[in-house]
């Protein structure tokens, strides 16, 4: 499975959430499981209960930023299916190479 999340701290002292979400990252990181991570999204791959406890971990590492925590979670689960953060971006250009003229 790929799961996306976001996770934004609110209650804190500060406006930024950046110290925050770098330490939910950073529990992503320490994972060792396949990752991406950009402007708004990680993205990490894995079987269900070991990217499950990731997600749960890093939202407690941005929890410890403020009160209160928001995630926002998408999840495409297709079992059996490994590599698949890398195949499914490797398909679309593969598809826009064929586009050009």
């Amino acid at each position: 499975m790929i799961v996306a999340f976001s996770v934004a701290p609110s209650g804190g002292e500060s406006d930024s959430v950046s110290e925050a979400v770098a330490a939910a990252v950073r529990v992503v990181r320490e994972s060792g499981l396949p990752h991406e991570t950009s402007s708004m999204f990680t993205s990490i791959e894995g079987e269900w209960d070991e990217v499950m406890d990731v997600v749960k971990r890093a939202t407690e590492a941005a929890g410890r930023y403020g009160s209160r925590v928001s995630l926002v979670l998408k999840a495409d689960i297709r079992p059996g299916w490994t590599g698949q953060m890398d195949a499914k971006v490797a398909r679309v250009e593969e598809h826009l190479s064929s586009w050009q003229d």
